[in-house]
């Protein structure tokens, strides 16, 4: 391998900046073989490719899912929270995200464990049963979304 082709990989600092992780782990990382391609130079220091670590750190490139989002206000209206977790998941959803509280409560774990999924890109589709379900006022941004899934209710 040529000197040019060592000086493109990475090095165990940088990815463990890439992962948010320190070089301890990185090193163990590499003792458990989670790296298929380690390339070590002549001090033996090693090197990542940088392709893998891009498909490591973004795994889900072109394998998109979709997701449905169900909600009900309050515990008496469980019935229609189920009913509308199976519509969605027949509808082909997976997952189907559930949650119970105010469409004005925008820190409901669900819509939380939602906004994290859509934020990494790994959202396909967007799905709800009707439009207010997902917040009460803000749908539009949801619209408009930055990886451009597309955003669909059933009716």
């Amino acid at each position: 391998m040529s000197w040019r082709e060592i000086h493109n990989l990475m090095t165990i600092g940088e990815i463990a900046g890439s992962f948010g992780v320190c070089v301890a782990t990185v090193r163990r990382w590499c003792k458990n073989g989670k790296f298929s391609r380690v390339i070590r130079t002549i001090k033996n220091q090693r090197r990542f490719d940088p392709d893998e670590v891009h498909e490591m750190l973004h795994p889900t490139r072109g394998k998109r899912i979709m997701v449905g989002y169900a909600r009900v206000s309050s515990y008496d209206q469980r019935s229609d929270l189920t009913a509308q977790a199976e519509r969605l998941s027949q509808y082909g959803c997976q997952p189907v995200i559930k949650d119970l509280g105010s469409g004005l409560n925008c820190k409901k774990p669900g819509l939380k464990r939602l906004l994290k999924l859509l934020l990494t890109g790994r959202v396909g589709a967007l799905v709800v049963t009707h439009d207010d379900r997902l917040l009460r006022f803000g749908t539009e941004l949801f619209h408009r979304s930055p990886h451009g899934h597309p955003y669909r209710h059933l009716r």
